[in-house]
């Protein structure tokens, strides 16, 4: 199953690409997150590793698998039986910038994450673009 929401920020795309990988920053920047603690030293890469803590959930901890820098990274956690892969791309466009947040779900219990959560997620990748886009202008 597969959630995406892309939104223009007008902003440099360095600027939301700084943003984007100072993970330990989000829970200033949207409400779909607690709190973000890195759990490797230095600048975020490829293996980075943090634990997300989000509302209403146990923290998870989410592993870097890919990483292009000034451009985009994956990265991966389980739940409940699925995995998850989120990615982040950020595209410049313009003066500004577009910004994309993927979260596929696969696996066996992936059909009923979907059911249970997709409302929420859709509506959270939503919200944590918003956020970007907020603070990224401001």
């Amino acid at each position: 199953m597969r959630f995406e929401n892309t939104i223009e920020i007008d902003a440099p795309a360095d600027r939301v690409w700084a943003l984007t990988t100072d993970v330990e920053s989000w829970p200033a920047i949207t409400p779909t997150m607690t709190k973000v603690e890195r759990l490797d030293n230095g600048p975020f890469h490829a293996t980075s590793t943090a634990r997300v803590k989000q509302p209403g959930q146990r923290a998870k901890v989410w592993t870097v698998t890919a990483f292009d820098p000034d451009h985009s990274f994956t990265w991966e956690t389980r739940l409940l039986g699925a995995q998850m892969t989120a990615s982040h791309t950020v595209t410049p466009n313009g003066s500004g910038a577009s910004n994309t947040l993927v979260l596929d779900v696969t696996g066996p219990a992936s059909g009923l994450v979907g059911r249970l959560v997709g409302r929420q997620i859709s509506k959270a990748l939503a919200t944590e673009n918003a956020g970007f886009k907020r603070v990224a202008e401001s």
